[in-house]
């Protein structure tokens, strides 16, 4: 049993992932007094919206970003986020050894009990999305084992619970009527599409009910982005509710509960 603090750690690929897909979760459990840590693989430089004579370009879009990124953070009431200095839509280019190392000293430093990451479908297929997945498991085992890299200054530390941000098939279904269609990505010639988790296959249902105003303030920050989001940011507050008030989550593995009720506590099995 776990008697100091919870400490979650959410490892994603871009600036907003943080929010737009699990906005509501993390802001719940840093308002009930969890320690929530984010660690970001790139700045997202390429993540430009509007008209092309306006891109800021790459350095400085990056440091915008990364402004934007610790302002939500704030709202989010996040206790920390590091970078790993990656270039956006490179990330599955990156060295590999490198990349998990960096995410080890992390999980070493932080040593949460609980990690959160993309699937391995990525959401919907982006690259970035699918590297920091496949990244941070591999860290995770690293992490553990105590041969790995200098022990002696970063002692060995065991996840207990790891999660993939999952979306579930109603909520998709939803946002792709308010956008008008799925979000897509092409990737090597193909397109590829949101992925929607049956409902069957959710293990965890978190009730953040009571944050979806601050998941909206998060967005806001964001400012860069919201010309991806259309008209969203006027979307009625009902509309936003439903949207934000549930994170849902496939449970990896669990060293301290398992079964398939569905969970309505990442930390169940560590309080």
């Amino acid at each position: 049993m776990v008697t100091d603090s919870l400490r979650l750690m959410c490892i994603f690929a871009h600036p907003d992932d943080e929010t737009l897909g699990s906005g509501g979760t993390v802001a719940k459990y840093a308002a009930e007094g969890a320690e929530v840590y984010l660690v970001t693989a790139t700045r997202g430089e390429r993540g430009w919206f509007g008209a092309e004579q306006d891109n800021p370009g790459l350095e400085a879009l990056g440091r915008l970003r990364e402004a934007e990124l610790h302002a939500a953070a704030r709202t989010l009431g996040l206790r920390e986020v590091a970078l790993l200095d990656y270039l956006d839509g490179d990330l599955d280019q990156a060295d590999h050894a490198e990349v998990v190392a960096k995410i080890v000293s992390h999980l070493r430093r932080v040593r949460p009990q609980v990690v959160i990451t993309f699937p391995p479908d990525g959401s919907y297929g982006h690259p970035d999305h699918i590297a920091i997945s496949q990244f941070t498991q591999a860290a995770i085992v690293c992490a553990a084992d105590a041969t790995y890299g200098d022990a002696r200054q970063l002692p060995s530390h065991r996840v207990s619970k790891l999660y993939y941000m999952v979306e579930a098939r109603a909520l998709v279904d939803f946002f792709e009527s308010l956008m008008g269609g799925s979000i897509t990505m092409p990737v090597d010639g193909v397109e590829r599409r949101q992925v929607a988790w049956d409902e069957w296959a959710v293990t965890t249902r978190i009730d953040a009910s009571d944050y979806w105003r601050t998941v909206v303030q998060a967005i806001l920050c964001h400012r860069t982005q919201l010309p991806s989001l259309g008209s969203a940011v006027d979307w009625p507050e009902e509309t936003h509710r439903k949207l934000w008030s549930a994170g849902t989550f496939y449970r990896v593995f669990s060293l301290v509960n398992g079964g398939r009720t569905v969970e309505r506590d990442l930390f169940d099995g560590l309080r």
